[in-house]
Order: C-alpha cells, then sequence, then structure tokens
C-alpha cells in the first residue's frame, strides 16, 4: 500500500503530537536545538496532544503541535504543506499569542517564559541556500541579545538535496528526509545513527494501512488543496484583469485603477488584506478605502 504523506499537517501531528509518540517529537526538538548549538531537553509535556477532536474536516483547524519543557518554556511546532503567504507575519502574530497567553490577569512580567516556535516549509520562503534559519531578537551591529524569549526556526524541506547531504551521521537531516518524503530503500539509512526515527516510519506505515486513517487524511488532504487552489487562482485572475485593464488606461492613474480592481476582486473572495497587499502593491490603508463588489 502507498504510503501517505507525512507533512500533511493531519498526519504529522498523529506522528509527532500523540502521547504515545512523545519521544518522537523529543528526538526531533533536541535534533533541532542541537544544530542551532543548544543543549539537549530531558523531557516535554505534550499540551494539545493529538485526540479524536483534531477532526481533519474542521477548516479552522490548526493542526499543530504545542509542548512545555521542565522549566515552563513552550515549543510550538507547525506543518505548513502549502505557501499562505505572510509567512513571517502569521509565524509573529502565533508567536505573540503563545508568549501573552502564558500570564494570567495580575500576574508579573517576570513570569513570562521562552517561546520557541519551528515552522516545518514544504516551499522556500527566505532568500538563501539554507534549510535551517534560527531567528532571535539582536542588536544590528554588536549582535547583543535583547532577550532570549523570542526564538524562530524555518526549516525548509524543499532546499534539501537528497544526494548532497551526508546521512550516515545522523542528525535533523534525517528526520526532515524522511519528512520530504525520502524512498523507502533508504529508511534504514536514516535510522542508522537515529533510531527513534523507525518509530515514526513505523507509525506512518501504520497509519498509512488504516482505513480510517487514510479516510481523515483525504479529507484534510482535499482541504489543504482546495485552500491553497482558492489563493492561487485569486491571485492569478487579479493580477491578469487588472494589468488588462492597467494596459487600456495606460499612465498613472490607468495603473492605479489597475491595482485597485485586484483588490477590489480579491476582496470579494476573502482574501486577507495583507495578501491582497503583497498582490496589488497597495497598502492596507489603500485597500481599506476600496469600495467592495456588490
Amino acid at each position: 500500500m502507498k504510503l501517505l504523506n507525512p507533512r500533511n499537517d493531519f498526519l504529522f501531528k498523529r506522528i509527532f503530537g500523540s502521547e504515545e509518540n512523545r519521544d518522537v517529537l523529543l528526538a526531533f526538538l533536541n535534533r533541532t536545538f542541537a544544530e542551532a548549538g543548544q543543549p539537549p531537553l530531558s523531557e516535554i509535556i505534550l499540551l494539545n496532544p493529538y485526540t479524536d477532536k483534531d477532526s481533519p474536516r474542521d477548516k479552522q483547524s490548526i493542526l499543530d503541535i504545542r509542548a512545555k519543557t521542565n522549566e515552563g518554556e513552550i515549543i510550538n511546532v507547525e506543518m505548513q504543506l502549502f505557501n499562505k503567504y505572510d509567512t513571517e507575519k502569521r509565524t509573529l502574530f502565533y508567536w505573540s499569542k503563545q508568549y501573552s497567553g502564558q500570564l494570567q490577569e495580575g500576574q508579573s512580567y517576570s513570569q513570562l517564559k521562552r517561546c520557541v516556535t519551528i515552522n516545518i516549509l514544504n516551499y522556500s520562503l527566505l532568500p538563501n541556500d539554507l534549510y535551517h534559519n534560527v531567528f532571535h531578537l539582536r542588536e544590528d551591529r554588536t549582535g547583543i541579545s535583547l532577550i532570549d524569549d523570542i526564538e524562530i526556526h524555518f526549516l525548509e524541506l524543499s532546499k534539501l538535496d537528497e544526494q548532497a547531504v551526508p546521512i550516515e551521521k545522523g542528525g535533523l537531516v534525517n528526520w526532515l528526509l524522511f519528512l520530504k518524503g525520502a524512498d523507502q530503500s533508504k529508511w534504514e539509512a536514516l535510522t542508522m545513527n537515529e533510531p527513534v526515527l523507525k518509530k515514526a516510519m513505523d507509525t506512518l506505515e501504520f497509519l498509512s494501512q488504516d482505513l480510517e486513517a487514510r479516510r481523515q487524511y483525504e479529507d484534510r488532504q482535499k482541504y489543504l488543496h482546495d485552500e491553497a487552489s482558492m489563493i492561487e487562482a485569486a491571485l492569478s485572475r487579479g493580477f491578469a484583469e487588472g494589468a488588462a485593464e492597467g494596459e487600456a488606461k495606460g499612465e498613472a492613474k490607468g495603473k492605479m485603477e489597475a491595482k485597485k480592481e485586484i483588490a477590489r476582486k480579491l476582496l470579494a473572495l476573502n482574501i486577507e488584506r495583507s495578501v491582497i497587499a503583497e498582490a496589488s502593491g497597495l497598502t492596507e490603508e489603500e485597500i481599506r478605502a476600496i469600495k467592495p463588489l456588490e
């Protein structure tokens, strides 16, 4: 039977975010932190372990994984199969909710603990060749740290070349190659120095043979594809129609009207203003002033 895609966020949470696979998540996190030069974790607590309530049919589901360390630090792991645009702002928004959500009314700011976000991307985002980028708050000239409470990792699977990376020593790259969909003939080599990775592989094989898991997987896969197609189609249509109108009118005024027409059509499709701004070249303030299609 053909293996399911572990990059599907529903399946990813089944493999890495269930209580019985907490050791799998811990091993993955430690490889991620080790590559960033940080000490390993001894234990983690799952804050939102996988349950039957994580329905793949729920269009509002954010099937991320949240864990807490023994020191109370919060770690959030999210798999993103398709580019939803504004990834950087979206990441900061959800990081800020994790960070501020730690405090109860009346508590001191000193109670806030470090929050780490790990985004695994099935697409390229940053303008470099590194598959693993880590961001902190640093002073521009001296590099001194303001505070270590914010830490954001981007793991870009598209930048991994199976033929160019060493897998004999083990490490994070072996985990990412598994997620990217390395051929099963290479699994034994990937697990040689990553024994816990085999448990992740066994889980994927088991779920791939489970009829109910496959049905739920297909439901989620369809939703993810439909969502990505809607955004891409809206952007393409907006660009094409706006460009045609702009050419017909010419001049600066015509170009501005073309941009507004792009924004007006995307607003009618309920696309976020930040995405429309990127597509049209208008500011969000200019977009707010546009009268939507009736």
